[in-house]
């Protein structure tokens, strides 16, 4: 059983907690928050045992905990990474987990000195559908694909109303490719590896913030195209083409169906199979690696997070995205 604390009472914390418990793997054991009053009443809905803090030092020395799930803005997630790790602590931390590729690499050989796992929360690419289709692809000769994840922000109508929300700012890495399209970046490093060049027309607001936008990602003469949007929703599945056929998938993340469709017209469905929460598949991966001390498995994740990263900022310089500390 890993005993965790959590770092931030965001939305996104009550959804790991839900995927959590769910493994049968984790307890929770402590919460912080810079108020003791929300800290309180987080641990509460979760059990009378928990330890509320309101000091982040305090509570990041707590004995008790093996593993810190981090939730609190995208632009302190390095900060608070580097400080649990330096306790000692495994840390999962939501995407994204930094905002250039040198701090995941600051962050993994921390990692690796204090003998720690550390892990982005990128939850699809842990999906069981994700290896099927790996292994489905690999007798395939892969010509290109398209694949596709946005999603109306809720905090759009602030947006659009003049304020600016933190997931639309600069000063906190905010933005659709930073938010939703790690998915599909996740996906396409998975299945097809680092790609050889990249572009990204981005769609922007009055400042360097994507609102949506479509990436490129040039493997030789195979191209994989990624849409992402904040302020729209695509409703359109995502196809693999091959020169067998073409592979649709209903989604790329929380994926129900996945279906092949040769070149005469015959279909067939790989047989997928859905986790009773989104965020569950990525939760029983890291307690397995942690719990295992399967150090050659988190390496190779690392490293895919170490690939994503670098490609996120070279997407980035070719849109011209900037934010604060750049």
């Amino acid at each position: 059983m890993i005993t965790f604390g959590i770092l931030a009472t965001s939305p996104i914390a009550h959804e790991w907690m839900t995927a959590v418990n769910a493994t049968g793997a984790y307890r929770l054991g402590a919460v912080y928050s810079r108020t003791l009053a929300k800290a309180q009443a987080f641990g509460e809905a979760y059990g009378s045992e928990v330890v509320a803090y309101d000091s982040l030092e305090a509570f990041l020395a707590d004995p008790a905990l093996d593993l810190i799930y981090i939730a609190s803005p995208n632009g302190l997630h390095v900060s608070h990474s580097r400080l649990a790790l330096e306790a000692g602590k495994h840390v999962v931390v939501e995407k994204p987990a930094v905002l250039r590729p040198a701090e995941w690499a600051e962050l993994l050989s921390l990692a690796k000195e204090k003998k720690v796992m550390l892990f982005e929360a990128a939850r699809n690419v842990h999906e069981k559908a994700v290896a099927l289709v790996a292994d489905f692809l690999k007798d395939q000769e892969i010509l290109g694909a398209n694949l596709r994840y946005g999603k109306y922000s809720s905090k759009m109508p602030a947006l659009l109303a003049g304020e600016l929300p933190n997931v639309f700012s600069a000063k906190f890495g905010g933005g659709a490719l930073m938010d939703l399209g790690i998915y599909p970046l996740y996906l396409a490093h998975y299945w097809f590896g680092k790609p050889d060049r990249v572009a990204y027309q981005a769609q922007k607001w009055d400042w360097d913030v994507d609102l949506a936008g479509q990436a490129q990602l040039l493997y030789g003469d195979c191209l994989v195209t990624l849409q992402t949007a904040k302020n729209y929703t695509t409703y359109l599945p995502s196809e693999i083409y091959t020169r067998q056929g073409t592979l649709i998938l209903d989604s790329i993340e929380a994926i129900g169906s996945v279906r092949f469709r040769d070149l005469s017209g015959q279909e067939q469905a790989l047989p997928v199979t859905v986790a009773s929460h989104q965020m569950e598949e990525e939760a029983v991966a890291f307690a397995r690696m942690i719990e295992a001390e399967d150090w050659s498995a988190w390496e190779n994740w690392a490293q895919l997070a170490q690939d994503v990263h670098e490609t996120i900022w070279n997407l980035r310089q070719d849109a011209t995205l900037v934010f604060e500390g750049d």
